[in-house]
């Protein structure tokens, strides 16, 4: 079994949200066959869906991982639930953390639990900026690079957060 390289979008607008963005990396990284190659810098965001929360802080990370995208769907959800997150059906909702497999290798999957690569992905500054940041030269899955789909997505409200360390 090889490794793929896998993006993920990490998102949260409850508690202590740059922590537990630190903390999911962590998780990842200790996951079987797993390793942590990249995280992008944090972003805050303007909240999808209802308003009346909080402002999110958003990252996009790089594993390369030996997991099959289920076994690794499976992971995450775990990963969400030990830090909190409650599925309690609302769509977009405030959660503690948010973990979605953008893309895994060059796979497409498209399952009732998964959709890859994610098919927000196109209007959402909040994942490809960050996905930018670490992956600049990327080509998307239509065959268009990365900074095509970035310049056609709205900036509004997206900000870079400084990084203390």
């Amino acid at each position: 079994m090889h490794n793929e390289h896998v993006y993920i979008g990490i998102g949260s607008n409850l508690g202590e949200s740059q922590q537990q963005i630190s903390l999911a990396c962590e998780a990842m990284s200790a996951l079987p066959n797993t390793r942590l190659l990249n995280t992008s810098s944090l972003y805050c965001s303007k909240p999808m869906g209802p308003q009346n929360q909080p402002d999110y802080i958003n990252a996009v990370c790089l594993i390369e991982t030996g997991l099959t995208p289920h076994e690794l769907l499976t992971a995450l959800q775990q990963i969400e639930q030990d830090n909190g997150r409650t599925r309690d059906g609302e769509r977009w909702g405030a959660r503690t953390l948010d973990l979605d497999i953008l893309l895994y290798g060059s796979e497409t999957i498209d399952t009732t639990d998964l959709t890859v690569p994610h098919c927000g992905m196109p209007e959402r500054e909040f994942v490809l900026v960050p996905l930018f940041e670490i992956a600049p030269m990327m080509i998307m899955p239509d065959g268009k690079p990365i900074s095509h789909w970035v310049a056609n997505c709205s900036l509004d409200g997206l900000k870079r957060l400084s990084t203390s360390n």
